[in-house]
Formats: C-alpha cells, structure tokens, sequence
C-alpha cells in the first residue's frame, strides 16, 4: 500500500481483540490514516519488512509474539521506528511490564479507551516526530 498524498500517515495496528481493533479503524481512517492491521507480533513482524510505517500501535499481549518480543525486533532491525510506537495493556501492569513501559519512554493507553484518547496519543506523537 503506498501513502497517498492525502494521508496523515501510516498506521500499524497490532491487536487481537477485534473490539479494540474496531475502534482503531472506525475512529483513525476518517481521520484520513491509512491503517493496516496485525493480529500479533509474528505478522506484524512480517507486515514491518515489507511497509514503512510512520506509528505502530503495539498491544502489550498479543499472541505468538507478544509486544515486547515486538519491540525487541523493531529495535533491532528498524531503528527509526523505535521512537513511533505506542504500547496499549488492559492488564493490570505486571511489575515486569511494568518496568517494560517505563523503560522504553514510549506512551502506554490503558484499555479499555475511547475514540477521543486515541485519536489524542495518535496526533501527539505524530506531532512529536515532526
């Protein structure tokens, strides 16, 4: 999928809960994101080798390959995503993800969230790359 020139950007979502992956959809492409969606890490990962992505929104427990094995491999293969992505949990935080999250620096939504807090951490971190 090439970025078109009326988008604000290229978005990956990695998400197993299709409710959450609902919102993301219904509530970033009328914002005129282009948004492509993975499952877990392992196709997310697969997704990555092939298309630049400008943010990767991260779910902290997907299967096979979980958000920070994730992490993990977008720091060691595409540097220049390190900085662009966003962690979202609705566990309670473990002291290891916990750690995890500080750690990284990057910005955590706690789900459940809505459609305004999601299109918020989205813009801020878009604009914070510029």
């Amino acid at each position: 999928m090439e970025k078109t020139a009326a988008s604000k950007g290229r978005i990956l979502v990695v998400e197993d809960e299709v409710g959450i992956t609902r919102v993301c959809l219904r509530t970033l492409v009328p914002q005129g994101y282009e948004v492509e969606v993975a499952t877990n890490g392992s196709i997310a990962e697969g997704m990555l080798r092939n298309t630049e992505y400008d943010l990767v929104l991260v779910d902290i427990r997907t299967p096979v390959m979980n958000g920070m094995q994730l992490n993990e491999y977008i720091t060691g293969n595409h540097p220049k995503l390190v900085k662009r992505v966003i962690f979202t949990t609705g566990d309670v935080i473990s002291g290891d993800t916990q750690y995890f999250l500080e750690k990284s620096g990057q910005p955590v939504l706690a789900k459940p969230f809505t459609p305004e807090e999601l299109l918020s951490i989205v813009r801020e971190a878009l604009e914070r790359l510029l």
